[in-house]
């Protein structure tokens, strides 16, 4: 039963992920992965004619309770976050959980600089007062908020230099 049950979590797991790359990645039709090591993975997202939109980032990241699982989208040049989905977290509810929540997180992280690290905004402000550098924190959750911080900025960081490398795969730029 065991056996089973692992074979299927995981191809639900592995849908999920897929829906969630059309997602982040916009236009994507199909992805494909082009590079892996422990808790780290970069798709690229391709429209119709197969031509790379994107790229699909998906890590985790050390919360206040466990691992969070998340995953972003970036264009095809590495310059523009796109957007961010949770995939799996354990936060502390009407805290650190409002990390899956579009109006109280999700929101600050579309079209995003990422020529750079980001940083948090302590206290938070408004969408149109936000700089393209700056994500908003969730009061009162700091630790959910920078943990998601860390783990795209470590992410830019890898998926900078694995294009530098040339190991993206075709399409890769």
């Amino acid at each position: 039963v065991g056996f089973l049950t692992k074979e299927r979590i995981a191809a639900n797991k592995q849908k999920e992920i897929e829906l969630a790359i059309t997602t982040v990645v916009p236009g994507a039709r199909s992805s494909q992965k082009v590079y892996e090591e422990k808790d780290f993975a970069v798709y690229h997202g391709k429209d119709e004619s197969g031509q790379t939109l994107g790229f699909a980032i998906n890590t985790s990241a050390s919360g206040f309770q466990d691992k969070i699982l998340l995953i972003f989208g970036i264009n095809a040049s590495l310059t523009k976050i796109n957007c961010l989905y949770i995939l799996d977290q354990k936060e502390t509810p009407g805290l650190g959980a409002k990390i899956t929540n579009r109006e109280a997180f999700l929101q600050f992280w579309e079209n995003k600089d990422a020529s750079q690290p980001l940083a948090l905004r302590k206290p938070p402000v408004s969408v149109g007062e936000l700089p393209s550098s700056e994500v908003n924190a969730i009061t009162g959750a700091t630790i959910s908020s920078r943990a998601v911080l860390a783990g795209v900025n470590v992410s830019l960081e890898k998926i900078k230099k694995l294009q530098a490398e040339g190991r993206l795969g075709p399409g890769g730029g």
